[in-house]
Protein backbone atom coordinates (compact mmCIF):
# COMPACT_ATOMS: atom_id res chain seq x y z
CA UNK A 1 0.00 0.00 0.00
CA UNK A 2 2.76 2.60 0.80
CA UNK A 3 4.57 2.14 -2.99
CA UNK A 4 0.96 3.14 -4.06
CA UNK A 5 1.07 7.14 -5.67
CA UNK A 6 -1.36 7.15 -8.18
CA UNK A 7 -4.78 6.33 -8.34
CA UNK A 8 -7.61 6.81 -11.19
CA UNK A 9 -11.46 6.41 -10.54
CA UNK A 10 -13.56 6.33 -13.78
CA UNK A 11 -16.77 7.77 -13.00
CA UNK A 12 -18.45 8.82 -16.46
CA UNK A 13 -22.30 8.80 -15.83
CA UNK A 14 -24.72 10.68 -14.31
CA UNK A 15 -24.04 14.04 -11.71
CA UNK A 16 -25.93 11.87 -8.77
CA UNK A 17 -23.88 9.02 -9.63
CA UNK A 18 -20.66 10.81 -9.13
CA UNK A 19 -21.79 12.14 -5.79
CA UNK A 20 -22.08 8.46 -5.19
CA UNK A 21 -18.56 7.51 -5.87
CA UNK A 22 -17.40 10.31 -3.35
CA UNK A 23 -17.37 8.17 -0.24
CA UNK A 24 -15.20 6.00 -2.77
CA UNK A 25 -12.83 8.86 -2.74
CA UNK A 26 -13.12 10.37 0.25
CA UNK A 27 -11.82 6.77 2.14
CA UNK A 28 -9.03 6.04 -0.69
CA UNK A 29 -7.28 9.18 0.08
CA UNK A 30 -7.84 7.99 4.10
CA UNK A 31 -5.92 4.81 3.88
CA UNK A 32 -3.60 5.72 1.13
CA UNK A 33 -2.87 9.73 2.40
CA UNK A 34 0.23 9.83 0.11
CA UNK A 35 -1.70 8.85 -3.24
CA UNK A 36 -2.34 11.20 -5.76
CA UNK A 37 -6.14 10.45 -6.80
CA UNK A 38 -7.46 11.70 -10.11
CA UNK A 39 -11.03 11.42 -11.79
CA UNK A 40 -12.55 10.92 -15.22
CA UNK A 41 -15.96 12.31 -15.09
CA UNK A 42 -18.25 13.88 -17.75
CA UNK A 43 -18.27 18.22 -18.25
CA UNK A 44 -21.17 18.51 -16.27
CA UNK A 45 -20.29 16.51 -13.26
CA UNK A 46 -16.39 18.14 -13.18
CA UNK A 47 -17.81 20.64 -11.19
CA UNK A 48 -19.14 18.63 -8.06
CA UNK A 49 -15.39 17.19 -7.47
CA UNK A 50 -13.42 21.11 -7.37
CA UNK A 51 -12.25 22.22 -4.21
CA UNK A 52 -12.28 18.16 -2.95
CA UNK A 53 -9.67 17.72 -0.63
CA UNK A 54 -9.51 14.02 -1.74
CA UNK A 55 -8.76 14.01 -5.52
CA UNK A 56 -6.03 15.80 -6.82
CA UNK A 57 -6.85 16.57 -10.45
CA UNK A 58 -10.14 16.24 -12.30
CA UNK A 59 -10.38 15.16 -15.73
CA UNK A 60 -13.14 15.70 -18.13
CA UNK A 61 -14.38 13.72 -20.70
CA UNK A 62 -17.17 14.55 -22.79
CA UNK A 63 -17.90 11.70 -24.48
CA UNK A 64 -21.38 12.83 -25.72
CA UNK A 65 -19.38 16.27 -27.26
CA UNK A 66 -16.50 17.13 -28.49
CA UNK A 67 -14.71 13.94 -26.88
CA UNK A 68 -17.34 12.02 -29.22
CA UNK A 69 -16.20 9.14 -31.22
CA UNK A 70 -12.77 7.08 -31.90
CA UNK A 71 -10.77 10.20 -32.01
CA UNK A 72 -11.86 11.43 -28.83
CA UNK A 73 -11.49 8.18 -27.01
CA UNK A 74 -7.69 7.74 -28.25
CA UNK A 75 -7.45 11.28 -26.91
CA UNK A 76 -8.78 10.80 -23.45
CA UNK A 77 -6.50 7.23 -23.58
CA UNK A 78 -2.95 9.11 -24.54
CA UNK A 79 -3.99 11.85 -21.58
CA UNK A 80 -4.49 8.59 -19.35
CA UNK A 81 -1.29 6.63 -20.28
CA UNK A 82 1.38 9.37 -19.97
CA UNK A 83 -0.05 9.75 -15.98
CA UNK A 84 1.34 6.04 -15.06
CA UNK A 85 -0.99 5.47 -12.78
CA UNK A 86 -0.63 2.07 -10.91
CA UNK A 87 -4.64 1.59 -10.19
CA UNK A 88 -7.75 2.44 -11.53
CA UNK A 89 -11.16 1.86 -9.54
CA UNK A 90 -14.13 1.77 -12.22
CA UNK A 91 -17.46 1.99 -10.36
CA UNK A 92 -19.12 2.55 -13.56
CA UNK A 93 -20.10 -0.53 -15.56
CA UNK A 94 -19.42 0.57 -18.97
CA UNK A 95 -17.67 -1.26 -21.28
CA UNK A 96 -16.23 2.10 -22.55
CA UNK A 97 -14.90 2.48 -18.70
CA UNK A 98 -12.83 -0.46 -18.79
CA UNK A 99 -11.21 -0.01 -21.88
CA UNK A 100 -9.97 3.51 -20.80
CA UNK A 101 -8.11 1.50 -18.16
CA UNK A 102 -6.85 -1.25 -20.04
CA UNK A 103 -5.76 0.56 -23.32
CA UNK A 104 -3.72 3.17 -20.68
CA UNK A 105 -1.76 0.25 -19.92
CA UNK A 106 -2.96 0.83 -15.63
CA UNK A 107 -1.57 -2.73 -14.11
CA UNK A 108 -4.47 -3.05 -11.77
CA UNK A 109 -7.70 -2.49 -13.31
CA UNK A 110 -10.64 -3.00 -10.16
CA UNK A 111 -14.52 -3.21 -10.99
CA UNK A 112 -17.80 -5.07 -10.97
CA UNK A 113 -17.97 -8.85 -12.38
CA UNK A 114 -21.50 -7.60 -13.47
CA UNK A 115 -20.28 -5.26 -16.62
CA UNK A 116 -20.10 -5.23 -20.37
CA UNK A 117 -16.44 -4.57 -19.64
CA UNK A 118 -15.75 -7.24 -16.93
CA UNK A 119 -13.38 -8.92 -18.96
CA UNK A 120 -10.75 -6.36 -19.07
CA UNK A 121 -10.35 -6.12 -15.43
CA UNK A 122 -7.67 -7.66 -13.53
CA UNK A 123 -9.61 -7.78 -10.32
CA UNK A 124 -14.09 -7.90 -10.12
CA UNK A 125 -15.89 -7.51 -7.31
CA UNK A 126 -18.99 -8.87 -6.98
CA UNK A 127 -22.43 -6.34 -7.68
CA UNK A 128 -24.39 -7.03 -4.68
CA UNK A 129 -27.84 -5.65 -5.31
CA UNK A 130 -29.49 -5.34 -2.09
CA UNK A 131 -26.80 -2.98 -1.28
CA UNK A 132 -27.35 0.80 -1.79
CA UNK A 133 -25.01 2.49 -4.36
CA UNK A 134 -22.40 4.07 -1.65
CA UNK A 135 -21.81 0.64 -0.12
CA UNK A 136 -21.37 -1.29 -3.34
CA UNK A 137 -18.68 1.48 -4.71
CA UNK A 138 -16.90 1.29 -1.39
CA UNK A 139 -17.02 -2.72 -1.46
CA UNK A 140 -14.49 -2.38 -4.81
CA UNK A 141 -11.84 -0.91 -2.59
CA UNK A 142 -11.97 -4.74 -0.72
CA UNK A 143 -10.03 -5.69 -3.70
CA UNK A 144 -6.91 -3.87 -2.19
CA UNK A 145 -7.59 -4.96 1.55
CA UNK A 146 -9.75 -1.85 2.43
CA UNK A 147 -13.34 -2.95 4.18
CA UNK A 148 -15.38 -2.77 6.95
CA UNK A 149 -15.99 0.92 6.22
CA UNK A 150 -19.30 1.26 7.80
CA UNK A 151 -21.20 4.70 6.51
CA UNK A 152 -19.59 7.03 5.02
CA UNK A 153 -21.23 9.74 3.44
CA UNK A 154 -20.07 11.89 0.40
CA UNK A 155 -19.32 15.47 0.87
CA UNK A 156 -18.93 18.44 -1.91
CA UNK A 157 -16.99 21.29 -0.86
CA UNK A 158 -18.87 24.87 -2.33
CA UNK A 159 -15.79 27.87 -2.12
CA UNK A 160 -16.17 31.57 -0.50
CA UNK A 161 -17.24 32.69 -4.16
CA UNK A 162 -19.98 30.23 -4.29
CA UNK A 163 -21.62 30.94 -0.74
CA UNK A 164 -21.22 34.83 -1.75
CA UNK A 165 -23.36 34.25 -4.60
CA UNK A 166 -26.09 31.95 -2.61
CA UNK A 167 -25.77 34.89 -0.04
CA UNK A 168 -27.20 37.22 -2.72
CA UNK A 169 -30.00 34.77 -3.65
CA UNK A 170 -30.73 34.34 -0.21
CA UNK A 171 -31.72 37.95 0.76
CA UNK A 172 -33.85 37.94 -2.02
CA UNK A 173 -36.08 35.64 -0.34
CA UNK A 174 -38.99 37.87 0.95
CA UNK A 175 -39.23 36.20 4.71
CA UNK A 176 -37.81 37.52 7.82
CA UNK A 177 -34.52 36.94 8.46
CA UNK A 178 -35.08 33.84 10.63
CA UNK A 179 -37.55 32.16 8.68
CA UNK A 180 -37.53 28.32 7.84
CA UNK A 181 -36.47 27.57 4.25
CA UNK A 182 -37.28 24.30 2.67
CA UNK A 183 -35.81 23.40 -0.66
CA UNK A 184 -38.03 21.76 -3.27
CA UNK A 185 -36.81 20.17 -6.41
CA UNK A 186 -39.71 19.16 -8.55
CA UNK A 187 -37.70 18.28 -11.40
CA UNK A 188 -36.25 15.04 -13.35
CA UNK A 189 -35.21 14.24 -16.82
CA UNK A 190 -37.17 11.31 -16.32
CA UNK A 191 -41.19 12.04 -16.71
CA UNK A 192 -42.30 8.72 -14.69
CA UNK A 193 -39.76 9.85 -11.85
CA UNK A 194 -41.45 13.37 -11.59
CA UNK A 195 -44.47 14.01 -9.25
CA UNK A 196 -46.98 16.11 -10.72
CA UNK A 197 -46.71 19.61 -10.88
CA UNK A 198 -50.27 20.70 -9.04
CA UNK A 199 -49.46 18.41 -6.35
CA UNK A 200 -45.87 20.25 -5.69
CA UNK A 201 -47.98 23.52 -5.73
CA UNK A 202 -50.37 22.24 -2.95
CA UNK A 203 -47.82 21.10 -1.00
CA UNK A 204 -45.69 24.69 -1.36
CA UNK A 205 -49.10 26.25 0.00
CA UNK A 206 -49.16 23.97 2.94
CA UNK A 207 -45.63 24.34 3.44
CA UNK A 208 -45.56 28.22 3.31
CA UNK A 209 -49.09 28.72 5.48
CA UNK A 210 -47.24 26.81 7.88
CA UNK A 211 -44.57 29.43 8.30
CA UNK A 212 -41.74 28.21 5.93
CA UNK A 213 -39.87 29.47 3.16
CA UNK A 214 -39.65 27.67 -0.25
CA UNK A 215 -36.67 27.85 -2.59
CA UNK A 216 -37.36 26.32 -5.57
CA UNK A 217 -33.71 24.53 -6.90
CA UNK A 218 -32.92 22.53 -10.33
CA UNK A 219 -31.15 22.81 -13.60
CA UNK A 220 -31.87 25.17 -16.18
CA UNK A 221 -33.92 22.97 -17.70
CA UNK A 222 -36.20 22.65 -14.70
CA UNK A 223 -36.78 26.66 -14.91
CA UNK A 224 -39.89 26.59 -16.57
CA UNK A 225 -41.25 24.30 -14.47
CA UNK A 226 -40.51 26.07 -11.07
CA UNK A 227 -41.99 29.12 -12.94
CA UNK A 228 -45.54 27.30 -13.61
CA UNK A 229 -45.51 26.08 -10.14
CA UNK A 230 -44.19 29.42 -8.33
CA UNK A 231 -47.10 31.52 -10.60
CA UNK A 232 -49.56 28.54 -9.33
CA UNK A 233 -48.91 28.89 -5.61
CA UNK A 234 -50.02 32.31 -5.40
CA UNK A 235 -47.96 32.75 -2.31
CA UNK A 236 -45.11 34.96 -0.71
CA UNK A 237 -41.76 33.06 0.51
CA UNK A 238 -41.22 31.90 -2.16
CA UNK A 239 -38.35 31.81 -4.75
CA UNK A 240 -37.32 30.37 -7.91
CA UNK A 241 -33.67 29.77 -8.03
CA UNK A 242 -33.60 26.78 -10.66
CA UNK A 243 -31.58 27.26 -13.55
CA UNK A 244 -29.30 30.19 -11.84
CA UNK A 245 -26.69 28.45 -9.71
CA UNK A 246 -24.18 26.14 -10.62
CA UNK A 247 -23.90 22.75 -9.14
CA UNK A 248 -21.50 24.10 -6.15
CA UNK A 249 -23.76 27.16 -5.27
CA UNK A 250 -26.64 24.84 -5.43
CA UNK A 251 -24.96 22.83 -2.64
CA UNK A 252 -24.40 25.21 -1.06
CA UNK A 253 -27.93 27.11 -1.13
CA UNK A 254 -28.98 23.51 -0.13
CA UNK A 255 -26.79 23.58 2.94
CA UNK A 256 -28.39 26.32 4.48
CA UNK A 257 -32.20 24.81 3.92
CA UNK A 258 -33.55 22.59 6.83
CA UNK A 259 -34.42 19.66 4.75
CA UNK A 260 -35.30 19.30 1.20
CA UNK A 261 -38.41 18.29 -0.49
CA UNK A 262 -37.02 16.08 -4.37
CA UNK A 263 -38.10 13.59 -6.73
CA UNK A 264 -35.48 10.61 -7.25
CA UNK A 265 -32.82 12.82 -9.28
CA UNK A 266 -29.55 14.65 -8.18
CA UNK A 267 -30.36 17.18 -5.83
CA UNK A 268 -31.72 14.32 -3.38
CA UNK A 269 -27.78 13.10 -3.86
CA UNK A 270 -26.55 16.55 -3.56
CA UNK A 271 -28.55 17.21 -0.19
CA UNK A 272 -26.65 14.16 1.41
CA UNK A 273 -23.67 15.49 0.39
CA UNK A 274 -23.81 19.30 2.53
CA UNK A 275 -25.75 17.25 5.47
CA UNK A 276 -29.55 18.31 4.27
CA UNK A 277 -31.95 15.99 5.64
CA UNK A 278 -34.29 14.83 2.55
CA UNK A 279 -37.72 13.39 1.99
CA UNK A 280 -37.81 12.00 -1.71
CA UNK A 281 -40.79 11.06 -3.53
CA UNK A 282 -40.19 7.66 -5.50
CA UNK A 283 -42.72 7.11 -8.50
CA UNK A 284 -41.20 4.38 -11.30
CA UNK A 285 -38.18 3.57 -9.13
CA UNK A 286 -37.58 1.82 -6.13
CA UNK A 287 -35.38 2.48 -3.67
CA UNK A 288 -34.22 -0.80 -3.44
CA UNK A 289 -32.16 -0.39 -6.38
CA UNK A 290 -29.88 1.04 -4.19
CA UNK A 291 -30.09 5.00 -5.17
CA UNK A 292 -31.84 6.36 -2.34
CA UNK A 293 -31.00 9.24 -0.03
CA UNK A 294 -28.48 8.01 2.34
CA UNK A 295 -28.34 10.57 5.27
CA UNK A 296 -28.59 9.56 8.88
CA UNK A 297 -32.74 11.39 8.86
CA UNK A 298 -33.89 11.07 5.10
CA UNK A 299 -37.35 9.23 4.27
CA UNK A 300 -38.59 8.00 0.89
CA UNK A 301 -42.62 8.21 0.26
CA UNK A 302 -44.23 6.09 -1.88
CA UNK A 303 -46.65 3.54 -3.29
CA UNK A 304 -45.98 0.41 -1.90
CA UNK A 305 -47.65 -2.63 -2.99
CA UNK A 306 -48.04 -1.93 -6.89
CA UNK A 307 -47.53 -5.12 -8.84
CA UNK A 308 -46.19 -2.45 -12.18
CA UNK A 309 -43.60 -1.43 -10.03
CA UNK A 310 -40.65 -0.41 -10.29
CA UNK A 311 -41.61 -0.41 -14.29
CA UNK A 312 -37.92 0.21 -14.89
CA UNK A 313 -34.10 1.30 -13.72
CA UNK A 314 -33.60 5.02 -14.53
CA UNK A 315 -37.48 5.75 -15.15
CA UNK A 316 -39.26 6.82 -18.18
CA UNK A 317 -41.33 8.94 -20.49
CA UNK A 318 -44.81 7.75 -19.46
CA UNK A 319 -46.51 4.96 -17.45
CA UNK A 320 -46.52 2.27 -19.50
CA UNK A 321 -49.89 1.56 -18.12
CA UNK A 322 -51.04 4.73 -18.27
CA UNK A 323 -52.49 4.98 -14.89
CA UNK A 324 -49.60 6.45 -13.03
CA UNK A 325 -50.50 5.33 -9.86
CA UNK A 326 -46.91 5.42 -7.98
CA UNK A 327 -47.53 8.32 -8.36
CA UNK A 328 -50.72 9.68 -8.19
CA UNK A 329 -51.70 7.66 -4.93
CA UNK A 330 -48.75 9.37 -3.26
CA UNK A 331 -50.81 12.92 -1.81
CA UNK A 332 -49.42 16.76 -0.71
CA UNK A 333 -50.64 15.79 2.87
CA UNK A 334 -48.56 12.53 2.99
CA UNK A 335 -45.23 14.29 1.88
CA UNK A 336 -45.67 17.69 4.26
CA UNK A 337 -46.51 15.12 7.16
CA UNK A 338 -42.93 12.85 6.41
CA UNK A 339 -41.19 16.32 6.23
CA UNK A 340 -42.65 17.25 9.75
CA UNK A 341 -41.59 13.99 10.94
CA UNK A 342 -38.26 14.40 9.57
CA UNK A 343 -38.06 18.03 10.87
CA UNK A 344 -38.61 16.64 14.15
CA UNK A 345 -36.14 14.06 14.35
CA UNK A 346 -33.29 16.24 13.43
CA UNK A 347 -34.78 19.26 15.40
CA UNK A 348 -35.55 21.81 12.98
CA UNK A 349 -38.94 21.64 13.22
CA UNK A 350 -38.90 24.78 15.38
Amino acid sequence: MKAINRILVIQTAFIGDVILTLPLIQVLKEFVPKAEIDVVVVPRAAELCRNHPAIERIIEYDKRGKDKGWAGFRRMVGILGEKEYQIAVLPHRSLRSALLAFLAGIPLRIGFSKGAGRFLLTKSIDYETEKHEVERNLSLLTAIGIRDLGKVLPRVYPSRPDQEAVSRIMSAVPVPKRARVIAVAPGTIWNTKRWMKERFVELINMIVDNGFAVVLVGGKEDRALCNEILEAAKRKSIINAAGSLTLLESAELLSRCRLTISNDSAPMHLSVAVGTPVVAIFGATVPSFGFSPYGPHDAVVETRGLHCRPCSIHGGTECPIKTFDCMVQITPERVFSRMMDVLEKTGAKR
